[in-house]
Formats: structure tokens, sequence, C-alpha cells
């Protein structure tokens, strides 16, 4: 048995869980696993498995829950909490995911998008936790996996020359949490519920305080699913008629976020392949270049565009083999 086991093992005695079954629920792009614990009776719960030796951890999902709850959301119930061992026993949130219930019932996409645009209302219109801020700089900083990863021939000078001083011009705007990973599979139907509530809140750990659109466009330019821009429209439509946000700086903030975003996640899924070994996120690359080509037609956006055309390859079906050939062969930073 190792320590992590036994670790795991005490915790639930102490949870009152050391009956129950244990399956593997899902594992994630981080070093998170999740278990679905299930007593005789069939009562259940989940499993959160962070270690903080592989830089996990769960305080900050401890923070954001309480938050969400306080302001009538749904985020897990947490049972038990060993915040030094990164352990949560938490409440099981059923298999009703948006992603499984619109590939299931293409119906009911609009109202459970819209169902989701009304968490972000709900959320913006709260007061706000202590959270770190989402400024310019960070993004700025948090797009440099794609000149690392996907294009790691040079480019992120040029680019952050360009993107600054725009992302400079949205520190100015009131603050909102932002949950960051706000997507079609994060997020549970929940229909015994009324209002907001009704949408349960996964993988939101590493919140921040940054601008309304964010969230936006976590859920509307989806890296795992086709969201049709119909739907999108709608659905910016919709929030901006909730909130009375002024529509041109919302749209010319959600392209330049949406840019910053798809950028970014670019990088990402090429640092997954080539450093982490997992190839299957190469897959969803064009889809996200897709979504980054449509962010930076914006007018607003020509000199990022400029500053990055050329300098990130395609993903033809050659590049896409080319990543995944060169999977795991890039070692892990100790």
């Amino acid at each position: 048995m190792t320590e992590r086991t036994l670790l795991i093992k005490t915790f639930l005695q102490n949870a009152g869980w050391s009956d129950a079954t244990q399956t593997l629920l899902a594992g994630d792009a981080s070093n998170r696993r999740y278990d679905r614990l299930r007593r005789a009776n069939g009562e259940t719960a989940i499993l959160m498995d962070a270690p903080p030796e592989r830089g996990e951890d769960v305080r900050p999902f401890i923070q954001v829950a309480e938050h969400l709850t306080a302001i009538g959301l749904s985020p897990p119930q947490i049972f038990q909490a060993d915040s030094d061992h990164g352990l949560l026993l938490i409440e099981d949130l059923g298999d009703a995911l948006f992603a499984r219930l619109m590939a299931t019932d293409p119906s009911q996409e609009t109202p459970l998008y819209r169902a989701a645009v009304d968490v972000l209302v709900q959320l913006h219109a709260a007061l706000l936790p202590e959270l770190p801020v989402c400024d310019a700089n960070w993004l700025t900083e948090m797009a440099a996996p794609a000149f690392d990863f996907y294009a790691p021939d040079g480019g992120q000078a040029a680019f952050a020359q360009a993107f600054h001083p725009l992302a400079t011009t949205l520190d100015a705007a009131p603050k909102v949490v932002i949950l960051r990973d706000y997507h079609a599979e994060n997020l549970l139907w929940l229909p015994q519920r009324s209002g907001a509530a009704r949408v349960g809140l996964l993988d939101f750990q590493d919140a921040l305080l940054g601008h309304p659109a964010y969230d936006l466009v976590s859920i509307l330019q989806d890296a795992r699913r086709d969201v049709p821009r119909a739907v999108e429209a709608q659905m910016i439509d919709y929030y901006l008629a909730k909130t009375g946000q002024d529509d041109a700086a919302f749209r010319r903030a959600y392209a330049l976020l949406g840019a910053q975003r798809n950028l970014r996640i670019l990088g990402i899924f090429a640092r997954l392949c080539l450093r982490d070994g997992k190839p299957q996120y190469v897959d969803l690359i064009p889809r996200v270049w897709q979504h980054l080509q449509h962010n930076l037609r914006h007018p607003a956006l020509s000199a990022v565009a400029d500053s990055i055309a050329g300098v990130l390859p395609h993903p033809t079906p050659d590049f896409l083999e080319h990543l995944k050939s060169q999977c795991a062969t890039i070692p892990t930073p100790l």
C-alpha cells in the first residue's frame, strides 16, 4: 500500500465512508483525480484527490465553493476536507453534464446555454470575494504557452506589444468572479432545484477577478464541442439584455479575451501532448484555431492579428501528426 493510498484510506475512515465502493469517475488535464463512492444503500459522494506534491491545492476550491453557495449557486457541498493532503469529500451532483444532454437531445442546447448565462448574470451581480486579479499583465503572460509549445520559434514579444495595450483598456472595467473553466463538460443539470441553482458547477478552483466577458467566451467558444455561431450570438445578446452592459465595449472585450483564451489553449493542448504525454488534446486544436481566427477578425484586434500572422502554424493534418509524433518528448520541469 502506497503512502497516498494509506492517506486516502484514513481520510475515508474519518469521514465515515470507509465501507463505500470506489470507482474512477474522471481525471482531467491537471493532476486531480475524481472517484465516485457508493454505499450499500445507494448513497454516493465524490472523492477529489489533488496531491500537493504534484502542484495541486484544494484551498482555492473550498474558498470559491463557499462563495458560490453563499450567493445561491450550486457548487458541490463539501462534506470533509483535508487541505494539507489535498483530499476532499464532496457532494455528487450526478451525471447530467450539459455536453452529454445536448449530444443526446440537441433541442436542449439553447435552454441549457440560457441557464448557464443566468448563472453568470447572478454571479456577476454578487459582491466580490478576495481573489487574485486577472489584469492586462496576467492576460499577456498567460498566452505564453502558445509561443513556448505550439509555435516555439518566437513571436511572443510582438504579440505582447500589440496585445498588452488593448488588454489594459479592460483593467478599468468593473471586476466579477471568473470561473475560467466554465464550459459544457463542467456544468450539470439539476432540474429539481430552481433558478440559477439548477446548474451544478465543477472545476472552479482557478477562479479570479476579471472582466465579465471571460466566462461567456469560455462556454460559447468551447474547445470540446461545436457551439453554433447563431447560438453564440443569441447568448451574447441575452447576457447584454440581462445586464445592461455597453454593447460595443462588451463585444470588443469578448473578442479580445476570446483571442487570448484560445491562443493560450492552443499552447496548453500542445503542451499536454509534448510534455505530458496526452495526445488526445491535439484533436481539439482545429476547433480552437477556428475560434481564434473568428476573434481576430474583430476590427479592434487588427494589430494583434498582424503580430501573429505567419507565426502560428495552421493546424493542418500534417502539422497535427507532427505534434503527436513528438508526444512526451519534452521533459516535465522539476
